[in-house]
């Protein structure tokens, strides 16, 4: 009975993250195995229990009674196990190891990619798999190491770091201004095209306070040809000379600089559009690998060299 038990480890663990990722298909992700041999572990594993661990659905699984119990009772060690390894494996010699990061579709491509391309040189042993995508994913339940959020609110139960500082900017392209007139003031907006992010069903109504005179908020009903929940895509439009466009900073900058789009009513402060910092989540655990520790570290240094602006 021993030796059929020690080769009951590997099972265990698999079924562990089959619970924590919710299907067969995720899990073999996780685990970079085939879905094949992750649905024949957990088979086998139940044939050896004599008892069904899992109940399967054409998208998703649920643990049974007796699966769920199995598997909080081997949470903490597996845990335990995993901290353990990683803890002496990465006490000497070169850094490496796999980070499994998630950020935003627009910041990853114009600001984080340069810098992790950076980083692997420095560290060829490392090996990072980004997620780019602008759903908040659980770090937890998908396996992430870290997150990149452009986020007014973060979860309790993570550490957040502060990455950079970011500004919402009004934009349009000298075409599309030429052709229509540069508004001098916000309740002007309401007579152009303009591009915005949806917020659910609302209408969109853009807010500005006054530079020189904060307390003085102006909320004004805009309208325009094109929305989008990525601004990249609405930076595009603006681009394309759709309209005028409400963008956080790291979206316009390339296009600003090169001349491509204007800055529109530099003097008003834009209020409640986009969140005002860029942080670096994780979730908190007793020990961190010394890759996600070293490249978290890493990426705060290159933004603060940039002024600690996106």
């Amino acid at each position: 009975m021993k030796a059929k038990t020690d080769a009951l480890w590997l099972h265990l663990h698999w079924l562990t993250v089959l619970a924590e990722q919710g299907n067969f298909t995720r899990a073999a992700e996780r685990l970079e195995v085939s879905k094949a041999a992750m649905s024949q572990k957990i088979k086998q594993l139940e044939t050896l229990a004599g008892v069904p661990l899992v109940q399967r659905t054409t998208r998703s699984v649920r643990l049974t009674e007796a699966g769920e119990k199995l598997v909080q009772a081997l949470r903490a060690p597996f845990a335990e196990i995993e901290q353990s390894f990683f803890a002496v494996r990465d006490s000497s010699g070169p850094l490496r190891g796999l980070v499994r990061i998630t950020a935003p579709v627009a910041f990853a491509r114009q600001q984080l990619r340069p810098h992790i391309r950076e980083f692997l040189r420095l560290h060829p042993q490392v090996r990072i798999q980004l997620e780019v995508t602008d759903r908040l994913v659980s770090l937890a339940s998908e396996g992430f190491d870290l997150a990149i959020r452009h986020s007014r609110t973060l979860p309790e139960t993570h550490v957040a770091q502060l990455l950079c500082d970011t500004r919402t900017l009004l934009v349009a392209s000298p075409g599309w201004l030429a052709a229509h007139g540069e508004p001098q003031h916000p309740s002007e907006l309401s007579r152009h095209d303009c591009l915005y992010y949806p917020r659910g069903t609302e209408p969109p109504r853009w807010r500005f306070s006054d530079a020189a005179q904060p307390q003085q908020e102006i909320v004004v009903n805009v309208s325009g040809p094109f929305a989008t929940n990525n601004s990249e895509s609405i930076r595009d439009a603006a681009l394309d000379g759709l309209g005028i466009a409400m963008l956080p900073d790291f979206s316009a900058r390339q296009a600003l600089e090169e001349g491509r789009l204007r800055q529109l009513l530099p003097q008003w402060h834009i209020m409640g559009a986009f969140a005002s910092h860029v942080w670096l989540v994780r979730p908190w655990a007793a020990r961190v690998p010394r890759a996600v520790t070293e490249l978290s570290r890493w990426l705060r240094q290159r933004f603060q060299l940039e002024n600690n602006d996106c």
